[in-house]
């Protein structure tokens, strides 16, 4: 079972555990744990008290082939205690398999080929057609050993760090939140990777705009 936050989420629970629906609202959106506390600022900046969040682990973004099974066992789970089930991922990975598991189920998801993608805005996203940018949210900049460092081996061999990296020319920080502490820690981020550094204020993006609709179901 995952655990029932009372506060504002702790990112290693995000990480490994998600976050557990409070059984509250009539709404329930199904994320990814990266966008827990996102998801929640929009919704209680808004007053929406209807919607309920269940976030999966995040660290599934390091395993996209489980997504689609995660985020249809959670929809079997809740789908009698709500009346509408709204699942904020993008396809992540998944290769449009979990666009197809949401149209069998019945439920909606957010388009786009990930968070980067509409946190920007999708077709501002799309228009870059930025191949050689590596990109941070909030909360990647908060977890980046976990995500990023960790998973690559490069705490045990940071020589492979060219061989990664080699291809990319600059680490793009898409803040959330104007948060100075983060861009200095995401600036950081970008060092220990040999790029150089852009911070793009995003805001919510489109998240907020979608949701706004899932409220209004």
């Amino acid at each position: 079972m995952c655990p029932v936050m009372t506060s504002l989420p702790d990112d290693t629970l995000l990480t490994e555990s998600g976050l557990s629906a409070r059984g509250d609202g009539r709404v329930l959106i199904i994320a990814c744990g990266a966008l827990a506390r996102e998801i929640l600022a929009v919704r209680d900046a808004n007053g929406w008290t209807h919607l309920d969040l269940t976030c999966l682990p995040a660290i599934l973004h390091n395993h996209p082939e489980r997504i689609v099974d995660a985020v249809r066992s959670a929809v079997v789970r809740h789908r009698a205690d709500y009346e509408a089930i709204f699942i904020a991922y993008a396809d992540c990975g998944t290769g449009g398999l979990l666009e197809a598991a949401c149209a069998e189920m019945g439920v909606e998801m957010i388009a786009g080929p990930h968070c980067y993608s509409f946190f920007e805005g999708v077709d501002t996203f799309a228009a870059r057609d930025e191949i050689t940018a590596f990109y941070l949210t909030d909360f990647l900049v908060r977890q980046f050993d976990a995500f990023v460092w960790k998973p690559l081996g490069l705490d045990r061999h940071p020589d492979l760090r060219d061989m990664y990296f080699g291809h990319y020319d600059r680490l793009v920080y898409q803040a959330q939140t104007d948060d100075p502490s983060l861009t200095v820690q995401a600036e950081r981020c970008a060092a220990r990777l040999g790029l150089t550094f852009e911070r793009r204020f995003t805001g919510y993006g489109d998240l907020a705009g979608h949701m706004q609709v899932w409220a209004s179901a």
